[in-house]
């Protein structure tokens, strides 16, 4: 029998790595498309612990580069479903980079992405809603549903430009 409901706290994943220099660009920063990775990654063990199955990365809904990432900092990533729809879940990945040297914190980066959860024949299955129990968890909840509102108006506009795009005329669509 698969769970109705997981607390928005059990779905928490943490990961840490550390900046080395093969993992730079050439300001010496880490390379955004490895944060990104490492994003993906511990968003989809986060949304795995809430739906317990195989997923999708649906979107990745944003990526706010805050500060840089610098060579040696350590950089640690916290994912936590934040908000469940029907079979989609909204996951908020927030990144801190820390100096080794001098034990400086600060925020780095901010992510939200969607997943949704596939069932054994890869088709989209629902999953358990996910409960918020501390204020910020409150906060982050119910302000799930505007972003993903957000998320439903985006795609529309991003299948119209998949469509122009894909027409080979030079016909401009309608704003």
């Amino acid at each position: 029998m698969e769970q109705k409901e997981v607390l928005m706290r059990d779905t928490l994943a943490i990961k840490t790595a550390r900046d080395f220099p093969q993992d730079t660009n050439s300001h010496g920063t880490l390379f955004g498309g490895r944060l990104m990775a490492y994003i993906d990654d511990i968003a989809s063990i986060s949304a795995s612990k809430l739906c317990r199955s195989s997923l999708v990365t649906a979107s990745i809904d944003s990526v706010d580069f805050i500060r840089p990432i610098r060579e040696n900092d350590a950089v640690t990533l916290e994912a936590m479903v934040t908000w469940t729809g029907r079979t989609s879940m909204e996951v908020l990945v927030k990144v801190t980079r820390e100096n080794l040297m001098n034990g400086a914190k600060e925020m780095a980066a901010i992510s939200f992405l969607t997943f949704v959860a596939l069932d054994e024949n890869g088709k989209p299955k629902p999953v358990p809603k996910v409960v918020p129990l501390t204020e910020r968890e409150k906060w982050l909840n119910a302000t799930g549903e505007k972003r993903a509102q957000m998320r439903k108006e985006r795609r529309v506009e991003s299948e119209k430009l998949i469509r122009f795009l894909a027409n080979e005329t030079e016909s401009v669509p309608d704003l």
